[in-house]
């Protein structure tokens, strides 16, 4: 029987994490099972489904109040695990999922570029057909785990299709770095991608030549549906955190929250958070009956993203002075928020979706921080 982890046992977090920090953190949550969920048991998955995934993220976002590690964790699984599991061969399937399942390989997958974030269709990135494999050409910007990466799945155009392949950082002409990082989401790391005639063999090719985007567009999918799932146990915490601070704080006579200024946030953020597990029980209602979530996942990260900067910058305004203090984690998230609505496809893009999936024109996919 799979006992649910509750991760209070996690290497401590700091606003400074070196590397194996990162790492040694990441691995402790995969060691607890973290990131079995969803997945089958024959590949040492828990065999359970998407409602489970969403109870155990929150159960982690609770317990770490650590962004960097949750958007870790998700550009690990919707960027690497499930693309492979979805259309990888049982060759991939076998050298890769138990690796990536037990966190003994980090990964993610790497769309965005330095012209182009949310269109896709506009990447530069080329592969060309070799003796024996490809050959890829071309630079990522802003990648999730790019720097501490084992393996990403890198999206380029062979014969002007878009095609995903398996790219190693020990593959030569290949180069992860912290180039093109980003300074937001404390503990992530985000980098680049240099390849330069990046020689890999003819079984990197993951899936079928020209699926790239239909594969990037599944993968977004399940990312911008669950992403969340973690953040919100963060909002739990801020809301109990507020709470707990206003009965203790006095402010003319009577108990911060006793005001209605006060109260009405309180309230507000409560409607937040609550409203924010609705959409993500609603993910996981579909995709464990093997619905399509195009709409749902669009409709979840764009209330989930302004939901939780709107309740970070309320937690900071209920606090006070005392919520901007040096190491205060209130204002630490308000910032980390900030950058909720750009991962993943910013809310213009996700209005974009909805607007497009009621008829109105074209979506758009994409999305930065890939």
């Amino acid at each position: 029987m799979n006992i649910p982890a509750d991760f209070s046992n996690l290497p401590p977090y700091s606003i400074a994490l070196d590397d194996d920090q990162i790492l040694s953190r990441f691995r402790a949550v995969a060691e607890q099972g973290g990131l079995r969920h969803a997945l089958p048991a024959e590949f040492d998955g828990h065999g359970d489904g998407f409602a489970e995934l969403c109870r155990s993220h929150r159960r982690l976002g609770l317990a770490c109040r650590d962004t960097g590690l949750l958007l870790m964790i998700n550009a690990h699984l919707w960027g690497i695990v499930f693309p492979v599991l979805l259309y990888g061969s049982a060759g991939q399937k076998r050298q890769l999922l138990p690796e990536l399942i037990a966190g003994r390989w980090l990964g993610g997958h790497a769309i965005t570029e330095p012209s182009c974030g949310s269109d896709a269709q506009a990447m530069l990135t080329v592969a060309e057909t070799a003796e024996a494999g490809f050959v890829l050409q071309g630079e990522k910007r802003y990648i999730t785990n790019a720097p501490l990466a084992d393996w990403l799945v890198v999206y380029a155009k062979l014969g002007g299709k878009i095609s995903a392949f398996l790219v190693s950082r020990r593959d030569p002409g290949c180069r992860f770095s912290r180039e093109g990082g980003l300074d937001a989401c404390r503990g992530s790391a985000t980098g680049g991608v240099l390849l330069d005639h990046c020689r890999i063999g003819a079984d990197r090719l993951l899936g079928k030549v020209g699926a790239g985007a239909q594969m990037i567009q599944k993968a977004l999918e399940y990312e911008r549906a669950f992403v969340f799932a973690g953040i919100a146990g963060i909002m739990q915490w801020q809301l109990d955190e507020v709470v707990r601070y206003s009965r203790e704080r006095r402010s003319g006579g009577v108990h911060l929250g006793r005001h209605q200024a006060v109260g009405h946030r309180i309230a507000d953020m409560k409607l937040r958070l609550d409203t924010t597990e609705l959409w993500l029980g609603e993910c996981g209602r579909l995709a464990d009956a093997g619905r399509r979530l195009t709409l749902a996942s669009a409709q979840t990260k764009l209330y989930a993203a302004e939901a939780f900067l709107q309740s970070s910058l309320d937690a900071v305004q209920i606090m006070g002075a005392a919520g901007l203090r040096a190491g205060n984690v209130m204002a630490e998230l308000a910032r980390d928020a900030m950058a909720g609505r750009l991962f993943s496809g910013s809310s213009e893009v996700q209005k974009n979706m909805i607007a497009a999936l009621l008829g109105t024109g074209d979506a758009y996919h994409g999305g930065p921080a890939e």
